[in-house]
């Protein structure tokens, strides 16, 4: 019987999206609900399984072929038993030895980067490599002394003794963008260029949560069932109490509409290797300090996994990023459009401060609010972030709401 394997419904918010990996080639057997292929989209890298036990009959879009939401991409034959023909024509293109566990977009990046397949290391099917590996691999910086050794023919004549000149040597190397860093890109220089976007800043006192927290976080986790207590759902509470005080950093733009939302949606950054994310906690107001915890910490795995879905993303009426977490002081946070303002926490750092006329030495961290100026006047902006530092240095306000 033959299926055909469609692209997935995309949201109206993506128009279209990008073959990013074929995992299974025309003739290879496949077992239901086995992976067959990736779709990059401006968000997410989406998973299309197989529907059946069979096999791929014939692959209509390729590699790097855009597709439209719902749009066939390969013909499937349910019930078929997979042929020898193909891993026989895989072994005729792929570098010998290599032929069973490179796919065929992993292999184009090794040739196109010289590397050498046998030391990359492969997270695919039976230790296959993909093309997250190759790019895991070049980013990690391991592939350029392998490189022109084991695959001259693929780089040019000139390249070979670059690698081998020990200082002073200007290496370089062109990695195609991806579909979603080409997106983020995108955004991010729109936010700046459509927005009137200024940044207020100030700075918090850390000892009373942290002290909160390191009396609470043991009886916490045995609670919680493993939920480790840690900062960034303080700040998800704060943050929700002062939306609560100042609706218009908890609004959008639409066109010349102002939007303002009568729940808290709070979104936050989590880095991954496809790039930044921003999956969305819902009705943070209901939210206890676990669902909190508990929720970002599935968020970071599956982020890292590749796992997030479009659904995970979608909405969101204020974000925070913890730029702390990679050692940052201060910075400024870029809008995520059409939400009008973005909170950036950064590294804890141990200052002397004048308290009550002496010097203490305090765990300070810089909080940064970046706001449009077209929705948020600068007084409301300060504010809301005075809120926050008054809230986390007294955590007490949170659960009284005052």
């Amino acid at each position: 019987m033959s299926i055909e394997i469609k692209a997935p419904t995309f949201p109206e918010s993506v128009a279209d999206g990008t073959i990013a990996t074929w995992h299974k080639q025309p003739g290879e057997a496949c077992s239901a609900d086995e992976l067959i292929v990736d779709i990059e989209t401006d968000k997410v890298v989406l998973e299309v399984v197989a529907p059946e036990d069979g096999v791929i009959a014939e692959i209509l879009k390729g590699e790097g072929d855009t597709v439209l939401s719902d749009e066939v991409i390969a013909q499937f034959t349910a019930g078929a038993a997979g042929a020898a023909a193909p891993a026989a024509a895989e072994a005729a293109s792929a570098p010998a030895g290599d032929a069973d566990k490179v796919g065929p977009a992993a292999r184009k990046l090794i040739e196109e980067n010289g590397l050498d397949a046998s030391a990359i290391p492969g997270t695919g099917k039976n230790g296959g490599i993909t093309k997250e590996d190759v790019q895991n691999f070049m980013k990690n910086g391991a592939a350029p002394a392998p490189a022109a050794a084991k695959a001259p023919a693929a780089a040019p004549a000139a390249a070979a003794p670059a690698v081998n000149v020990a200082a002073g040597e200007r290496v370089e190397k062109r990695v195609p963008m991806t579909r979603l860093r080409a997106t983020i890109a995108k955004r991010l220089v729109e936010a700046q260029q459509n927005a009137a976007m200024l940044t207020t800043y100030n700075e918090v006192n850390m000892k009373p949560v942290m002290e909160l927290r390191k009396q609470y976080k043991e009886l916490f986790e045995k609670t919680h069932n493993g939920t480790r207590l840690g900062f960034m759902s303080f700040f998800v509470k704060a943050a929700t109490e002062a939306l609560k005080k100042f609706p218009a950093v908890n609004a959008s733009i639409d066109g010349n509409d102002m939007v303002y939302h009568g729940y808290q949606d709070i979104g936050v950054a989590v880095s991954t290797d496809r790039g930044l994310m921003v999956p969305v906690l819902r009705d943070t107001d209901a939210m206890s300090l676990a669902d909190v915890e508990s929720t970002i910490a599935d968020f970071g795995k599956r982020g890292r996994d590749g796992k997030l879905g479009l659904d995970d993303m979608q909405g969101g009426t204020f974000t925070i990023t913890n730029g702390g977490v990679f050692g940052s002081l201060m910075s400024t946070p870029i809008l995520n459009p059409p939400q009008t303002a973005i909170m950036g926490m950064h590294k804890i750092q141990e200052r002397p401060m004048a308290v009550n006329g002496q010097v203490e030495i305090l765990p300070m961290m810089y909080l940064a609010l970046s706001y449009d100026h077209r929705m948020i006047d600068g007084k409301e902006a300060v504010q809301f972030l005075v809120t926050i530092k008054d809230l986390l240095e007294d955590p007490a306000r949170m659960l009284l709401e005052v």
